[in-house]
């Protein structure tokens, strides 16, 4: 895979239409970013690609801009596989920044969405369809779409596909699709259940790699803190105080991310949840949300992560570590967006030792451990986790949030 890293002053000499680099002048986008810079020309020959570049990096317009321009030229469609609902709206906007001044009509296929409004978009013959893989079979299976037309077509965050279990849902989208189909993937992390499908569904497929599969961007400063289960929300209140700015937090379950969004409510700070037993409206809501400003804190679950694209978060909070040590790549990359510096910080339990040597060898680094005066130091050597009584470790209490004085 080409690693090299330079990057070019403009988009001339990438292979791009006069009028396409006219209308990205026009919308502010003059500099390409290295996977925009790599992919971009491999793209628009129409061959297939599988890219790796960290999250926020500008993958979308990696191959939105080499899909519209081969759309512009043809009466074929594209198809933008994606895992979650919210990415689906974040893509579509990025997407009909180039592609609506030029006639191109999308539609985005999504659960938690009308299906008869859904219909009604694609009887209006859009050119570009996204969609997640689970409302796509299923407006598949009620043949209110139809593949055939599909040329291009793009599984965006590939890995979060399958650590989500659409696997089977891929491969019967791809069976429905044309053989000589150009196919991209492209993802901060390509593990080796994505490279499979690059073999079996790919046609010689080019490799772009901006970076090392699990690599986080070098402006984000990492750290950890090793401390008491029962002590973390009183750290984290410690750290809301110490960060003035947005805030992300993560949450490994649905419900630890409302008792975490209500504690944060009953300390006076606006903070909204986004998680899948939220209605798509209450994810919409709560997203908008947290970009305009409405909310400083936004809790989240992995699920409901990808698509959470908001410039200037200034701090990423690990309150749980991730189920799957790969999607610890994903979650601080949602700070440290398009240049920006940002900061991530990861509470573990003296019981995770595991955990954090996993991500560790993911990001093929050692996490710094930071102190905080106000507790007791606590590391993994040291640390003796006595808090097995009577009801065993799935049975201790979870701390609680103090009012702030």
């Amino acid at each position: 895979m080409d690693k090299n890293n330079s990057i070019n002053q403009d988009f001339y000499g990438l292979g791009i239409a006069p009028k396409l680099i006219e209308l990205l002048e026009r919308i502010k986008f003059k500099t390409p970013t290295p996977i925009q810079y790599k992919a971009i020309p491999i793209a628009v020959e129409g061959k297939d690609i599988v890219g790796v570049a960290q999250t926020g990096t500008g993958k979308t317009l990696a191959f939105g801009v080499p899909m519209i321009q081969r759309l512009l030229n043809s009466q074929d469609k594209g198809l933008v596989l994606v895992p979650t609902r919210e990415l689906a709206l974040q893509v579509e906007e990025e997407l009909m920044k180039i592609g609506r001044p030029l006639g191109i009509k999308t539609a985005v296929l999504i659960g938690g969405a009308s299906k008869y409004l859904q219909v009604k978009a694609l009887r209006m013959n859009p050119r570009i369809i996204i969609a997640t893989p689970g409302r796509l079979n299923d407006h598949l299976q009620d043949g209110s779409i139809r593949l055939d037309r599909i040329m291009i077509v793009v599984l965006d965050e590939a890995d979060r596909m399958l650590d989500m279990g659409f696997l089977p849902q891929i491969e019967k989208v791809l069976r429905n699709l044309p053989v000589n189909k150009q196919t991209m993937l492209f993802s901060a992390t390509i593990p080796e259940a994505v490279v499979k499908i690059a073999s079996r569904y790919m046609k010689l497929p080019v490799g772009v790699e901006i970076a090392k599969s699990g690599t986080a961007a070098k402006n984000i400063l990492q750290e950890l803190f090793i401390i008491k289960k029962e002590d973390k929300s009183r750290l984290l209140c410690k750290l809301l105080e110490q960060y003035r700015g947005t805030v992300l937090i993560f949450s490994r379950t649905k419900h630890g991310a409302t008792r975490i969004t209500n504690g944060l409510r009953g300390l006076g700070y606006t903070a909204a949840e986004i998680h899948a037993n939220r209605s798509l409206s209450q994810r919409r809501e709560a997203l908008e949300g947290f970009k305009r400003g409405k909310y400083r804190i936004l809790v989240a679950t992995d699920i409901a992560a990808r698509g959470i694209d908001v410039k200037e978060i200034e701090l990423v909070v690990n309150y749980d570590l991730p189920d799957d040590a790969e999607n610890y790549v994903h979650r601080i990359g949602r700070t440290g967006r398009a240049g920006h510096e940002g900061r991530a910080i990861s509470l573990a339990t003296p019981d995770q030792r595991g955990e954090v040597r996993n991500i560790e060898k993911i990001m093929q680094k050692a996490l710094p451990v930071s102190r905080h005066p106000d507790f007791v130091p606590i590391d993994f050597e040291t640390a003796m986790v006595r808090s097995f009584g009577p009801r065993g470790r799935s049975g201790r209490p979870i701390g609680r949030f103090r009012r702030r004085r």
